[in-house]
């Protein structure tokens, strides 16, 4: 109990020095109070993340917080009319959205303009990740109703040491898959298993399927539009990213375990069985996260061997080479139209938005990069400035509109995708033909899965939703993750 009185004493000093340090105003202490509700997933977890801190900073104002659990329970298919009750019933004050209900509520006149209320109070945003500001007015058709404190970037690390002992060329800014992949094969293939050197991989291992998937994301390919539901694959620019995967594995560059890498264990195994953490991977792609882990496993291995981390921006799409479709924003907080309690929720918004919250929140990377620059120069010696050289392109497969596929294709789907995949690995077929197979084979599947589901809807089918149980419990262990203590 004194450890902990301790630990808060001083977060409040700490706090205290910076706010006092940075913030060009002091904390209200007007005994008029305030109030606003903002809706979170998770009460505890918004207190320690913003909560704890503003209401440090503004005492008189008080948050009331409605979790958003019901919004992901049951069987909601339909996340937007689940999301849509949610807000209608709650009333939020704040609202936290993605980049695409943010887009779809802003064009609704859902969302209060900050433009003004911006210039009303001067609040500063020139320090704040520009394309962010950039792409949140383009979706809000010129004008900005919203800001994300933190957001998830992607990009290409790699180990300088093992560069430089091969001779190979170091990785640069915007590199192509391509490019990565022949920089890659430049490394040795030969060795065991579990002590060799890869030229790149991920934590967990990379098949065909695999790689061709993370090409294919890159250029902004998607295998269903949703908007004609239509699946499309045996096209040039699929075959190319199958092919491109499939020469890359059969060369013996990628990290692709037999026994598909760690699935259980202690901390320390589940570090050493990384083959960039232990020094044996040339490259990787990751998010800032991955540096907490090589910190992390310094600290935890006896006999970890430290090695030069690089980091450049990519990779990207030849087509656009200044954007990366590997950046999210996840938290993006905005004030609902008409709000009765507007003023109370933009200081939460100025606050979380501002250098002084920067602050504090640099000396971790718990929630992801800041969007206000200038704080997180770097962690534990790697400079983080390349995850905001590229501009966020939001169209890539993570737009689709899930909602409209139901739930029973995915699995159904899979099954095709993976026996066919594993044809062309055994090259008993091309993959023209396999991709062939799986555009029609699941345009079939989704056709039935979508009729069913809108019989469904209807009442023209009794469903009690134990098949849709069922499918999500044996889905729920696939790729399942376990590390004990």
């Amino acid at each position: 109990m004194k450890s902990k009185l301790v630990h808060k004493a001083l977060l409040v000093l700490l706090c205290g020095v910076v706010f006092a340090g940075c913030s060009s105003a002091p904390a209200k202490e007007t005994g008029q109070r305030s109030s606003f509700k903002i809706m979170y997933a998770d009460e505890s977890y918004f207190f320690q993340q913003y909560g704890d801190l503003f209401a440090m900073q503004y005492p008189n104002i008080d948050i009331e917080v409605v979790s958003m659990n019901s919004i992901y329970s049951g069987d909601n298919q339909d996340y937007d009319k689940a999301f849509a009750d949610f807000v209608e019933k709650e009333q939020p004050d704040v609202l936290m959205l993605g980049t695409d209900n943010y887009e779809k509520y802003a064009t609704a006149g859902k969302l209060q303009e900050l433009d003004t209320l911006i210039e009303r109070d001067k609040y500063d945003t020139g320090s704040i990740y520009p394309a962010l500001l950039e792409i949140l007015k383009e979706k809000g058709g010129g004008k900005l109703y919203g800001l994300a404190p933190s957001f998830y970037g992607s990009a290409l690390y790699y180990n300088a040491d093992l560069f430089a002992k091969y001779g190979v060329e170091v990785p640069h800014d915007g590199m192509t898959w391509q490019e990565i992949i022949d920089t890659a094969r430049r490394f040795p293939t030969d060795g065991d298993e579990k002590t060799r050197v890869y030229g790149f991989g991920n934590d967990y291992g990379m098949s065909m399927g695999n790689l061709a998937s993370a090409i294919a994301g890159t250029q902004g390919l998607k295998y269903i539009n949703t908007d004609t539901m239509k699946i499309t694959l045996n096209t040039d620019s699929w075959k190319q990213a199958y092919k491109l995967a499939k020469d890359a594995v059969d060369s013996g560059t990628i990290y692709n375990p037999k026994d598909g890498g760690f699935r259980s264990g202690t901390l320390e195994e589940y570090y050493q069985s990384q083959a960039f953490l232990m020094g044996r991977m040339a490259m990787t792609t990751s998010n800032s996260y991955l540096l907490r882990n090589i910190k992390d496993a310094k600290n935890t291995l006896k006999d970890y061997k430290p090695f030069q981390v690089g980091i450049v921006a990519g990779p990207v799409d030849p087509a656009e080479p200044d954007k990366s479709r590997d950046i999210y924003f996840n938290e993006l907080f905005a004030i609902r139209a008409n709000s009765p309690n507007a003023d109370a929720a933009w200081e939460f918004l100025k606050f979380v938005n501002g250098e002084p919250f920067a602050k504090i929140k640099s000396r971790s990377l718990n929630n992801g990069l800041l969007s206000r620059m200038g704080n997180s120069k770097e962690y534990d010696g790697v400079n983080l400035d390349v995850f905001y050289k590229l501009k966020p392109n939001l169209d890539g497969a993570s737009s689709l509109d899930n909602d409209k596929i139901p739930r029973k294709f995915h699995s159904q789907y899979q099954s095709i995708v993976d026996r066919e995949l594993k044809l062309v690995e055994e090259n008993k077929k091309s993959i023209e033909e396999a991709l062939q197979t799986m555009e029609q084979e699941g345009q079939t599947v989704l056709d039935k899965t979508v009729k069913d589901e809108a019989a469904k809807k209807n009442g023209e089918q009794g469903d009690d939703g134990s098949e849709d149980a069922e499918e999500t419990a044996n889905n729920s262990d696939d790729g399942m993750i376990i590390i004990s203590n």
